[in-house]
């Protein structure tokens, strides 16, 4: 079992996200020690991993609030969760297309500025008249 900070730890999150989670209902059937402090076992920390890993591929709350209470459903929901995750799939490889023009345009200025620096091309900037 692990305690909060030893959790955040393993799962590399703040444990102010650890404790939202929690709060929001996104860890079920949370144990408590003794103390009544919350604790994990290696059941909790591979799920609070998929958590972050949701959350890092644009999951709101509540998207993650009902993929955990389709998850709690058994394996009849698992068609449901195959849906929102190819959704969610669809959304990121969109974004790594947007990223990916982005990192072409740099590319393309820098070897302009490398060229322009190396005498190779005349500077101009569409920003300014032409002289």
């Amino acid at each position: 079992m692990h305690t909060m900070k030893e959790t955040c730890n393993l799962v590399n999150i703040p444990y102010e996200t650890l404790k939202y989670y929690c709060n929001q209902g996104l860890v079920p059937n949370v144990k408590r020690d003794v103390n009544n402090r919350r604790i994990f076992d290696d059941n909790d920390i591979e799920w609070i991993k998929s958590l972050s890993c949701l959350r890092n591929c644009g999951m709101s709350i509540q998207e993650m609030r009902t993929y955990a209470e389709l998850c709690l459903k058994g394996a009849s929901s698992i068609p449901e969760r195959k849906m929102m995750l190819a959704a969610k799939k669809e959304d990121l490889l969109k974004s790594i297309s947007k990223l990916q023009e982005c990192v072409e345009y740099i590319e393309m200025k820098q070897q302009f500025y490398d060229e322009v620096v190396s005498g190779k091309t005349k500077y101009y900037c569409n920003l300014l008249p032409e002289t």
